[in-house]
């Protein structure tokens, strides 16, 4: 952050990385001030209490729950340990770019299926699977970087429709600021032998991005696997114990995803008075049809210290992803891209 502070010569917020904004839940501070002191000891290698504190949230059992320093350390460990040279996978664009870069260092063959409508295209993804016969299938859902949401009938008809040897990992960074009514309930389908395997983290809506902590669920013998390859104590002490107390208190998340969804309305509203497309979304951010450059009405909103991503960094020309904060934030960056956008659009 010094080096933007000093580019820019002021205050710098990041909205283009879809961090959490919002203070840390409670207890998580003191948690990690409590962990201080074992430091010196490496963290418990089979993370028992998280991975019951895990199973507890979501509902399962244990023995399905792996725990990582982020899903992007399980992003990995799965295409090591799934993928080998001349394995075909499919990808939809654009989503979260790790999946085909890891793909291809493992040297498989990289498919990818356009969106429709900036919606992940069930179906095509399903007959380019099949057509390819892809061994993994990487799902993101809410879509980075649309906000894209499945449906039950979508993601079923599709997992019946994926060849029988075909793995769906289904990435659900930003799931947990779903509606929980609106959300797929993977973790059944997990419990039920399909081929499924789900990731979460706990970088988004509960706020530890810095301490690295997140997890899969998957069927029990293929979990063991992904614990046997995974790098030993690659969870730290401090990030284990912010996560339990993370998940110890429902209602907690439950106020944190409702006031995330009443900044992202503010945000929403303000865009549209000022003549701006918000797509829908139920994550941290939202992706917008600015009707102007967007790499420069980015530049533009950054001289004000406020960083947004520029949709053409996608494919997506003329979009803005925007992640949602406070509301007294969502106001200044609702007014700033007006300014900006009158500015580019040459209005007064």
């Amino acid at each position: 952050m010094a080096d933007l502070e000093e580019r820019y010569g002021r205050e710098v917020v990041r909205l283009n990385r879809n961090e959490d904004l919002f203070p840390p839940l409670a207890g998580v501070r003191e948690a990690v001030e409590d962990e201080l002191p074992n430091v010196w000891m490496y963290p418990e290698e089979s993370y028992s209490e998280f991975r019951e504190a895990v199973a507890s949230w979501i509902g399962t059992t244990p023995d399905r729950i792996v725990p990582a320093h982020g899903t992007q350390a399980l992003i990995g460990t799965l295409a090591g340990l799934l993928l080998d040279p001349g394995h075909s996978v499919v990808v939809p664009r654009p989503t979260y770019g790790l999946y085909a870069q890891v793909s291809a260092a493992r040297g498989a063959d990289v498919h990818r299926v356009p969106l429709r409508d900036l919606r992940i295209d069930f179906d095509a993804v399903a007959t380019t699977a099949a057509d390819a016969g892809a061994k993994l299938v990487w799902i993101c859902d809410p879509n980075n970087p649309t906000g894209s949401l499945a449906t039950e009938d979508e993601w079923h008809a599709f997992l019946a429709a994926l060849p029988d040897d075909c793995i769906a990992v289904v990435d659900e960074a930003y799931g947990d600021y779903v509606d929980p009514g609106s959300r797929v309930d993977r973790v059944r389908d997990v419990e039920a032998g399909a081929r499924v395997v789900m990731l979460r983290t706990l970088s988004k809506l509960f706020g530890i991005a810095g301490l690295r902590l997140g997890y899969a669920v998957a069927d029990p013998e293929l979990a063991h696997y992904l614990d046997v390859v995974q790098e030993p104590f690659n969870v730290n002490r401090a990030a284990l114990a912010a996560g339990r107390v993370c998940l110890a208190h429902p209602e907690l998340i439950a106020e944190r995803r409702q006031a995330v969804a009443n900044a992202r309305r503010i945000l929403d509203d303000r865009l549209r008075e000022a003549g701006l497309e918000p797509r829908p979304s139920q994550t941290n951010f939202v992706l917008v049809d600015t009707g102007v450059d967007d790499a420069a009405l980015a530049q533009a909103v950054a001289e004000e210290g406020l960083l947004v991503r520029a949709g053409s960094e996608y494919g997506l020309d003329g979009y803005v992803r925007i992640t949602v904060g406070p509301a007294e934030l969502m106001e200044r960056v609702a007014e700033a891209l007006a300014r900006a956008r009158n500015t580019l659009v040459g209005s007064p």
